[in-house]
């Protein structure tokens, strides 16, 4: 079921958003070549915790961690580790923070040191691919426009749109309705409504969008292990649009 939220619960989506955009900001100086991911999870745990905070990620379904961290060809779910970040990496960072009953989520890649030209451009372009996604986002479109801008942006530049995988609503559980995927039709899917909360999350791929699942039955990969980028934000519907919940536009990724 989709929930319009009220004044107050959007209050409180705004205060767990901005947990995850500080918590991004906090642990960016950190992500550079030699930290073991376990680190930088440990990291992001106090730090959540220390804002009054929970980790929205850690049990949820059993999910053992705060964050999870993606790395090169992982495209989401990846288990903090002793795995050592290496100069060239692109790393995923996905973070969720629980506010007084209300969840915040926001995921973000990250360059460590300096990475080739074409995981430049995987990165470049999925960050504008949720730009571009968001910008369809107003009462009266549908759920739908925003896939299919998405879609079309990726395909225009050659990325591959992994389609198992799609955004949600955001409320008292992290995951709520309505699915958002990253591909679609136009004026098709649920009509989007002043007072909806959804993350819209784009997760695009340098090569074929086929992909695994670990072992651990978390992890998913690409099955030919092409690089992939994930960016993602919870937003809410306004009267004229939308406004971002996780990040306050005063910094980006370099």
């Amino acid at each position: 079921m989709i929930t319009i939220k009220s004044k107050r619960e959007i209050e409180l989506l705004s205060i767990a958003g901005n947990i995850v955009y500080q918590t991004h900001k906090y642990l960016k100086p950190y992500i550079k070549e030699g930290i073991k991911t376990i680190e930088l999870d440990k990291l992001a745990e106090n730090f959540i915790r220390s804002k009054d905070a929970t980790p929205s990620f850690k049990g949820y379904e059993g999910f053992p961690y705060t964050l999870c961290i993606s790395i090169n060809s992982e495209v989401v779910h990846g288990f903090p580790s002793d795995r050592v970040l290496k100069n060239g990496d692109i790393v995923s960072i996905d973070i969720g923070a629980c506010y007084k009953g209300y969840h915040g989520d926001s995921a973000w890649t990250y360059k460590v040191g300096e990475v080739d030209e074409e995981k430049a451009f995987l990165l470049e372009h999925t960050e504008k691919s949720l730009f571009v996604g968001l910008s369809q986002i107003k009462p009266g479109n549908r759920v739908g426009d925003i896939g299919y801008a998405i879609e079309q942006y990726a395909k225009e530049h050659n990325l591959g749109v992994i389609k198992e995988l799609c955004g949600h609503g955001v409320g008292t559980s992290v995951h709520e309705d309505p699915e958002v995927p990253n591909y679609g039709t136009k004026n098709t899917g649920p009509r989007l409504k002043e007072g909806m909360v959804i993350a819209v999350e784009p997760m695009l791929t340098l090569g074929s969008p086929r992909i695994f699942i670990h072992d651990n039955d978390w992890t998913i990969d690409t099955a030919d292990g092409r690089p992939s980028a994930h960016f993602e934000h919870t937003v809410v519907v306004t009267a004229d649009g939308y406004k971002i919940l996780t990040d306050t536009g005063e910094w980006k990724d370099g």
